[in-house]
Formats: structure tokens, C-alpha cells, sequence
């Protein structure tokens, strides 16, 4: 794929690395291409990583169109402690025991974020309101107002648990598991809301964006990769 393509228009896989925003992502590939129109189809949180869909040229017109199709992620939800941005980005403000919770528990309580249900979006998150980001409201010590949506859960599965507490989160037991959701789904609330929903505390310690529709991060690239590839003529991309 030349150049000339990837301005004209072109859907790109990027497997986002730890660490990096999305928009820093879209900036790498607009600046080291010299892209006039880049977007992503769907923001990931910092500390995830997986599949992000990248738009260029005419191709930006179906950005809605991708982050409409569901996601699937896995990750692991530790349970016994909380954060305020529900994962791993904040200091854990809250403990609690969890020798009383058992597996049969845990994989009960996955039934329960089945279906339709109204979340509210996370005080440390990307979503616009009155023209500020909810992030830049908290880190001026402003109020966040409540955002509510409705998103759907087709799939909650529980991978693995494991009861004995770990080197980096000694508070906690960790559950492994693999989630298929709707647009605008949460998955750090659903960490902290499953928490709640087994009378303890609980965030996101791990997670990773694996499908979008039937876009997969096993064919995505690593973005200095991509654009390695894209810069050469024969790439056959």
C-alpha cells in the first residue's frame, strides 16, 4: 500500500502497546506518514492494550460504523481492592477481606452483568461534557457529573481465578475472564460494579482489546511495524 492510498482512504489494525493513548497512536501514524486525516474507531484506556481500528483519508466516514460492531476483551479483575479510576492508573484507596468468597460465588455473580444494564462512565475517563473531559475535570479538582448510559454484555466467561493473593496485589484474588459487550461498554465500571455486586471492592488490573467484529488483533501490527511496512513501496500490504 503506497502512500497515495493511505491518503485516499485505508483500515489499518494497530495492536496498542501499554502505556500509549489512542490519540497517541493517531498522532505516531499522522506525523511519521504525514497523513492529513487519521482516526481511531473506538478509544482504549492507557494501561490496555489490543486491537485499535485506524481510519485515514475517506475511510473516516465509517468510523461510527466500526465502533458500533461489539468488542471482545480479556483481562483480570482483582478483587479486595479499588482505585478511583477503577484500574491499575490510580493508588488503591480501599481493602477488603475476601476469604469468604468462593469460585461458585464468582461465576454466579457473572450472570448478573448479562444483558442490557445502566452504567455510569468513569470519573477518570475520556468522556466530553459542558465541553471538558471528564480526566481534566478531576485533575483541576473539579466535580465530575454523573454520565449514564445503557451498553450491552453478551458474554461474561470466567477464565481462571486465582484465591491466593499475588506479588503485586496482595489484597487481592484475581479473576481471569473473557468479555463480548456492545458500544460504550465500560470495562473498568464493570470491575468495580462486580466488586460491589459480591459486597467487596474490586478494579481493573489487566486488560486487552482482542476482536473488534470480526477484526482480530492477530492480524494487527505493532505501530512502529506498521508504518515500517507502510513505508515501503512492495509492502503488499
Amino acid at each position: 500500500m503506497t502512500i497515495e492510498e493511505l491518503q485516499e482512504g485505508a483500515m489499518l489494525l494497530v495492536d496498542k502497546p501499554s502505556k500509549w493513548t489512542s490519540f497517541d497512536v493517531v498522532n505516531k501514524l499522522r506525523s511519521a506518514l504525514r497523513l492529513k486525516k487519521v482516526g481511531h474507531a473506538g478509544t482504549l484506556d492507557p494501561l490496555a492494550t489490543g486491537l485499535l481500528i485506524l481510519c485515514t483519508g475517506k475511510m473516516t466516514k465509517q468510523i461510527e460504523q466500526f465502533q458500533s460492531l461489539k468488542k471482545e476483551y480479556t483481562g483480570c479483575i482483582s478483587i479486595g481492592a479499588s482505585t478511583p479510576s477503577y484500574d491499575a492508573e490510580t493508588e488503591i484507596d480501599r481493602t477488603c477481606d475476601t476469604h469468604h468468597i468462593k469460585k461458585e460465588q464468582i461465576i454466579e455473580a457473572t450472570k448478573a452483568f448479562i444483558g442490557w444494564q445502566e452504567q455510569i462512565a468513569p470519573a477518570y475517563s475520556a468522556v466530553k461534557q459542558a465541553g471538558k473531559r471528564n480526566y481534566e475535570r478531576i485533575r483541576k479538582g473539579q466535580a465530575v457529573p454523573e454520565k449514564k448510559r445503557w451498553v450491552y454484555m453478551e458474554e461474561f466467561e470466567v477464565i481462571d481465578i486465582n484465591m491466593q493473593a499475588s506479588e503485586t496485589n496482595q489484597h487481592c484474588l484475581e479473576v481471569f475472564f473473557k468479555i463480548v459487550c456492545g458500544k460504550g461498554t465500560y470495562i473498568r465500571t464493570i470491575a468495580h460494579d462486580f466488586g460491589l455486586f459480591l459486597d467487596n471492592a474490586a478494579h481493573l488490573s489487566a486488560l486487552r482489546r482482542t476482536k473488534i467484529g470480526d477484526h482480530s488483533v492477530e492480524r494487527a501490527h505493532r505501530i512502529d511495524e506498521l508504518i515500517n511496512v507502510l513505508k515501503t513501496d512492495d509492502a503488499g500490504f
